[in-house]
């Protein structure tokens, strides 16, 4: 396969990333290009290569049919079907041919609570957004084929989450055609989402707390087009509203550089986290100029892009820049990173689209250092300008009602704090970073299996959790301060007496083994482009060290973590104090200097933050804080 070939930057319309319309066509029939040669019979699967899901070779095949059809789609739909007749051709193929049971490569069947369902809503997508170039010149017996075939979702059961939507939308593009579909279950599908709407425009993905990138690329996408096929002003205003006030917060969560934090899961669909923003404006519901959005947007493919994403063979794999199956999950086969394809709905706006045509604004983080207090999923945004950093506090979401309470925690979500430059450890090395944990002389460790919020407020947030050790209970109530790139943890630890306290920092990763420094209660890892994991303990800390591993992080092959230690817990309840850092600064990067104060009485902190500013938390109740600046409290 030839390389992906861009065309020249557009320094002059797009300042800061040199992307354009242009850009984006030429990865998407990149990408579409890449895909044939592994296609079968007819078109009706591709079967990449790569690990199977749980799901199966013949699952996976109709993903990595569904999933490029989608893109494919908004290329066609977007160009006005004046695409290479043999793109059409391919995707009408596989379409006839999957949907003929007596075909060798015919699709399965939609069943209960199966895998096929989620690539069914992708087809149908598809099928509404290129039906006069498509669905429209099929034969009346191929039509009804695929009629017959969609319609085996009336009726099917689905996981209580995001797929209840891929019903929504399939029986929409089935009432469309005249096929069999009940209108109660696509208004069945709609309400249910209304009990997992926590307002601000954030969604849980089904009850609990299960805040990450599906509230964009599924519980706001799905709903809005689904709105946008049925022509349903009142419910497109309701899901508007809702999605503008999302897109105000979601826009912090990018990188200067156009990297996405690094939380949840499914990351393997990368730049799908683009697909909101478009989702904006397609539907006139964003409140970012039209500059604004290509700029974010077209940071996040070009990031990829930059990174190695597609491969050499122009494929995306299992992984965050390359391979890396920790960062999947058992229903991720080859063909899901696909989902990927969503990024591409901003092709769907014409070319005289002001998205297109005005000059890129500058994101929030270009201007200035940003802190931003996500109260609906209990986080915090703290982003740099000089270093491009963005950082993600989390007091929140922890899928509370899918994880095991007896079970590993997942890394992805209960960690107290993630970044768009570094991913935790995983697998074995799973743990140390981004932690709080009681360790017991045996050494059973405490874990974060389901976070207490207790408040999120204008640059403080603070949460609890409780576990059980063998020799009794143990509660943690943390609280945090973000000041600039440094986070303040203030942990209030009830646990036995004997106990050790272990805090861990960011996970810093890279292609090369890190510069581990250590001194007294401080540690830190240096990459060799000068980004800093530091922790600093500021109070009841004895001790600490950097924890190293390899092949354990999606950021590079090897990885090393700072965090400070206190040997023995009192017994009862004692208070620790932490200063965490990341940073590519270079005057925030001279911990023997930089020593910020702590000043503990009883349930009363007082830090004398880095920045300046003084704050004072309380840990009675619901933890408060008092910020003081020169100017006077905040």
């Amino acid at each position: 396969m030839s390389p992906l070939r861009l065309p020249l930057a557009d320094t002059e319309l797009s300042a800061y990333t040199g992307w354009t319309r242009a850009h984006w066509e030429a990865v998407a029939d990149h990408l579409l290009a890449s895909v044939v040669p592994y296609g079968t019979d007819d078109f009706a699967q591709y079967r990449l290569p790569g690990r199977q899901s749980i799901s199966g070779p013949v699952s996976d095949g109709l993903e990595g049919y569904a999933r490029t059809f989608m893109l494919a789609a908004f290329r066609i739909a977007g160009a006005g079907g004046r695409v290479p007749p043999a793109l059409l051709d391919r995707y009408a193929q596989g379409l006839v041919a999957g949907t003929d049971p007596a075909h060798p490569y015919a699709w399965p069947a939609l069943t209960d609570m199966s895998q096929p369902l989620v690539e069914a809503a992708s087809i149908a997508l598809a099928l509404h957004e290129t039906r006069p170039w498509l669905y429209d010149r099929l034969s009346r017996a191929e039509q009804e084929r695929v009629v017959a075939w969609l319609a085996g979702f009336v009726g099917k059961r689905t996981p209580d989450n995001n797929w209840v939507l891929f019903r929504v939308v399939v029986e929409q593009f089935l009432a469309e055609v005249g096929g069999p579909y009940e209108a109660a279950e696509i208004t069945g599908g709609l309400e249910r989402i209304e009990e997992w709407y926590v307002g601000d425009g954030w969604y849980s993905d089904g009850a609990g707390k299960n805040f990450d990138y599906y509230a964009g690329w599924a519980m706001h996408l799905y709903p809005v087009l689904w709105a946008r096929m049925a022509g349903d002003t009142a419910r497109l205003e309701r899901y508007g509203e809702r999605l503008r006030l999302f897109l105000g917060q979601y826009q912090h969560l990018f990188a200067a550089d156009g990297g996405p934090v690094h939380q949840g899961r499914s990351l393997t669909y990368r730049f799908a986290t683009a697909a909101p923003l478009w989702l904006g404006a397609l539907t006139g519901s964003s409140p970012l100029p039209p500059g604004r959005t290509r700029r974010i947007a077209s940071g996040v493919l070009r990031h990829f892009t930059e990174r190695g994403v597609p491969d050499e063979r122009g494929l995306l794999t299992l992984g965050w820049y390359d391979t890396f199956l920790p960062v999947t999950q058992s229903y991720s086969g080859p063909g899901s990173p696909y989902w990927a394809s969503k990024a591409f709905l901003g092709l769907l706006l014409p070319a005289g689209h002001p998205v297109w045509t005005d000059a890129e604004v500058p994101a929030p983080i270009d201007l200035a250092d940003q802190a931003v207090a996500l109260r609906a999923p209990g986080w915090l945004l703290h982003a740099t300008r000089e270093d491009g950093v963005v950082r993600l506090v989390n007091h929140g979401s922890d899928r509370d009602r899918i994880q095991d309470p007896a079970g590993v925690p997942d890394p992805h979500y209960l960690k107290l704090a993630y970044t768009s430059h570094t991913g935790p450890d995983l697998g074995e090395a799973a743990g140390v970073d981004g932690e709080l944990v009681v360790v017991a002389p045996d050494g059973a460790v405490s874990r974060r299996r389901r976070i207490e919020p207790l408040t999120t407020q204008d640059r403080f947030a603070a949460s609890a959790y409780r576990d059980h050790l063998p020799a009794g209970p143990v509660q943690v109530v943390t609280a945090s301060v973000v000041d600039g790139p440094a986070e303040v943890r203030i942990h209030q630890v009830t646990a036995p007496a004997g106990h050790r306290i272990r805090d861990g920092g960011y996970a810093l990763a890279g292609e090369t083994p890190l510069v581990s420094r250590s001194g007294d209660f401080w540690a830190s890892a240096r990459r060799p482009d000068g980004l800093v994991s530091e922790v600093r303990g500021l109070h009841g800390y004895t001790g600490s060290a950097v924890a190293t591993a390899e092949g354990a992080n999606a950021f590079g092959r090897y990885s090393a973590t700072p965090y400070v230690t206190a040997d023995t817990h009192p017994g009862g309840t004692a208070v620790y104090v932490s200063l965490v850092l990341l940073t590519g600064t270079e005057e925030a990067q001279t911990p023997e200097v930089r020593a910020p104060e702590a000043r503990v009485e009883g349930d009363q902190v007082t830090i004398d933050l880095p920045g300046g500013d003084t704050a004072t938390v309380r840990l009675t109740g619901t933890p408060t804080c008092v910020r003081v600046t020169d100017g006077g409290a905040d």
